[in-house]
């Protein structure tokens, strides 16, 4: 059984989480990343975190010639594509950026995998392949809406991409899994969600504000027919997010998928409004938030979250962390970040 993994993308958020539990699964882990939207002190905080230090190349994934090298290096059989940019608004002003990165970084892996005969293939999708959806909540059988953005258009794209690949080659499986919204970070408080510039995700700008680098958290719309007026959203902590990989991992390379391509819903099955989350941070840190409501933000859906029974059932994952924990997680990262 080959267990090493590469992992393209594995300095980001995201990425550096599954490496951490990669390699306490007992995997062998090369990481692949050009730090355009990602910090080389992630790998450090990997390495304290595990005991090991990654095998790591700087490389951009859309140089297909720059990761042939990594092919020729390693003889990885399993790869995990975390390669892409990921800012709604700015797919929106810059759209020749993300399809080009997003697109020919994934193409390129599926190129060079064919041709080195590597095998197993995991995609990071996201939910917002659904839109806005008619009927909650969204299974891996609901219909995909059209994309409103060039990112969420990336994402059905590759993984459209990602099944036609695997299914005219017999010897590669590949798995995309549909995130919901990753917070938080990890419990060492060591690796967390770094964003640069202003932040594109709520959590994030809630811990800036509370530490005191942003003013003022803006709500964008308190007018939305949810309960409490607020948008709907299915929060999962990140390190449950990051054990989804693992189990997807598993599941390929123990030779248990059930068909070439498949596609799971990560998510904890439970929408939260995003007054609730503000509230829930609060109350969690014992600190109070300046913020404001602002006008709706173009493109946000009013409600989305997952029904993960399939990611239960087959994969044999479920979310565990309490979101209390989870956001006590997120401020303890901020305050490390900022020295607090």
């Amino acid at each position: 059984m080959n267990k090493m993994v590469l992992v393209a993308g594995g300095a980001g958020y995201i990425g550096s989480h599954t490496t951490v539990e990669l390699i306490n699964a007992g995997y062998d882990v090369v990481v692949v990343d050009n730090f355009s939207n990602s910090d080389a002190s992630s790998l450090e905080g990997i390495r304290k975190i595990t005991g090991v230090e990654p095998k790591f190349i700087e490389a951009d994934c859309a140089d297909k010639e720059a990761m042939r090298k990594v092919f020729e290096a390693y003889d990885f059989q399993s790869v995990i594509h975390f390669a892409a940019y990921k800012a709604v608004g700015e797919s929106v002003a810059e759209p020749l950026k993300y399809y080009h990165n997003n697109l020919v970084s994934f193409v390129n892996i599926l190129e060079l995998m064919a041709e080195y005969g590597r095998s197993n293939v995991l995609f990071s999708s996201s939910a917002t392949v659904y839109g806005d959806a008619e009927e909650l909540p969204v299974t891996e059988r609901t219909e995909r809406k059209p994309a409103t953005s060039p990112y969420g258009n990336t994402k059905q794209m590759s993984e459209d991409i990602l099944r036609d690949t695997v299914r005219a080659n017999s010897a590669m499986h590949g798995i995309a899994l549909r995130y919901f919204n990753p917070i938080g970070a990890h419990p060492s408080a060591l690796i967390g969600e770094l964003p640069r510039g202003v932040p594109n995700n709520l959590v994030p700008y809630i811990t800036q504000t509370a530490a005191g680098v942003r003013e003022c958290l803006s709500i964008f719309g308190d007018d939305y027919p949810t309960p409490d007026d607020s948008c709907l959203r299915d929060y999962i902590d990140i390190v449950d997010l990051a054990r989804a990989h693992v189990v997807a991992i598993n599941r390929m390379v123990e030779g248990r998928t059930k068909e070439s391509y498949e596609v799971f819903n990560i998510g904890t099955g439970r929408p939260v409004s995003v007054f609730e989350l503000v509230r829930g941070f609060e109350n969690a840190n014992n600190l109070k938030l300046n913020y404001r409501v602002a006008e709706r933000r173009a493109g946000d859906v009013t409600a989305v979250w997952a029904d993960t029974t399939l990611a239960n059932e087959e994969l044999g994952w479920c979310a565990e962390r309490r979101l209390e924990d989870t956001l006590k997680a997120a401020w303890a990262w901020e305050k490390a970040v900022r020295g607090l």
